[in-house]
């Protein structure tokens, strides 16, 4: 995806969606997604910032900016008084930009600033007007760099025809200020894991370290190469291993796997409680059920080594052929629909394996 390059957008499916997407007549006057679309990148190409911006920077941008509704078409409700709302679209969003800029190559951590754009590029619109702003603050600096996300957020207000211009660009304002004064670096990645779990905690609180047992916890999409780096990095540490459990129970991976899930917690609990390290090895492909498994786990005193991999779309589609156990082509596409990269504020340590 080239900067500027909008007419050979238009050959894609999901560009052509937006076209077919109403908005809400008060705050998006100008018409279809695909209308605002276009506005929001003519703005962010006449923002001084954007032009003086490095050429990777400026790629982040523009792929941010063409894909922050993409998920509008499948969020869009029209209520009966004629009024649309498309809630969730961020979120959403963030999942459908990862998917799409992963078959089209994009380096991967592009990419994912860009899904951290997308993920919260509303957020400017009212973060000071929430008690939580700090911790948003600090969470959205994790995954994108604010100056960057007040860049996208001025392009999305200016890139529309509303009533409200003038009071959120105040407010895109004050983000950028509170950022800059606010946003700061945690005294230790323990800190920044306790930070993010336990509201009482202070930003330059400087945990105490209570830890007594390591876990390595993989995430990744199946193929991707989670059991090639266990074997090479951790060859003598048990594994609790959630596919060798489906093949031991005979349920097969398009089945509900709840009680995979639940035969796999009940054998790391055998490790913690004997303070033993082990590597708990699935797909983990979604934010909430790794936080489910690591408040397990931390509950343990466990120190949680969360490590991704990774591999080239074509690559793990051949790979996942060439498995064993080959998982079917109508859950490799439900897992790619709940895709989400740990960042890291969800473990005490994050490693990516991207190849």
């Amino acid at each position: 995806m080239t900067f500027g390059d909008w007419q050979s957008l238009q050959q894609y499916s999901w560009m052509e969606a937006l076209r077919d997407c109403p908005q809400d007549p008060v705050h998006h006057a100008e018409g279809n997604v695909w209308i605002h679309t276009g506005m929001v990148l003519a703005s962010m190409a006449g923002d001084a910032r954007f032009a003086s911006a490095s050429v990777e920077d400026r790629d982040v941008l523009w792929a941010a900016g063409v894909l922050h509704d993409v998920a509008k078409p499948e969020t869009t409700e029209v209520q009966p008084d004629g009024r649309v709302t498309a809630k969730g679209h961020s979120a959403r969003g963030a999942l459908r930009a990862r998917r799409i800029l992963w078959e089209l190559g994009m380096p991967f951590a592009r990419r994912e600033e860009v899904c951290g754009l997308i993920r919260y590029h509303q957020l400017p619109f009212y973060l000071i007007e929430r008690e939580d702003a700090q911790r948003m603050a600090a969470a959205i600096s994790l995954v994108a760099r604010w100056p960057l996300l007040a860049i996208l957020a001025e392009a999305d207000i200016r890139g529309r025809i509303c009533q409200d211009l003038p009071r959120v660009l105040d407010n895109i304002a004050l983000f950028a200020e509170f950022c800059r004064e606010e946003v700061r670096e945690f005294p230790s990645p323990l800190a920044r894991f306790e930070y993010f779990r336990r509201e009482d905690r202070a930003i330059d609180y400087a945990a105490y370290d209570t830890t007594v047992v390591d876990v390595v916890m993989m995430s990744g999409m199946p193929g991707a190469g989670k059991d090639t780096w266990i074997a090479r990095n951790l060859p003598d540490w048990p594994v609790v291993s959630l596919d060798r459990l489906r093949e031991e129970m005979g349920v097969s991976p398009a089945d509900n796997q709840g009680s995979v899930v639940q035969a796999g917690k009940e054998r790391a609990r055998e490790y913690l409680r004997r303070r033993q390290r082990f590597v708990w090895n699935a797909t983990n492909l979604s934010r909430q059920l790794r936080t489910q498994l690591i408040d397990l786990l931390a509950g343990y005193g466990a120190r949680v080594r969360l490590v991704y991999v990774e591999a080239p779309a074509d690559k793990l589609f051949a790979q996942n052929r060439g498995r064993e156990r080959v998982v079917p082509p109508a859950v490799m596409e439900r897992l790619l629909g709940k895709w989400e990269v740990p960042d890291v504020a969800e473990a005490h340590e994050v490693t990516y394996c991207v190849g």
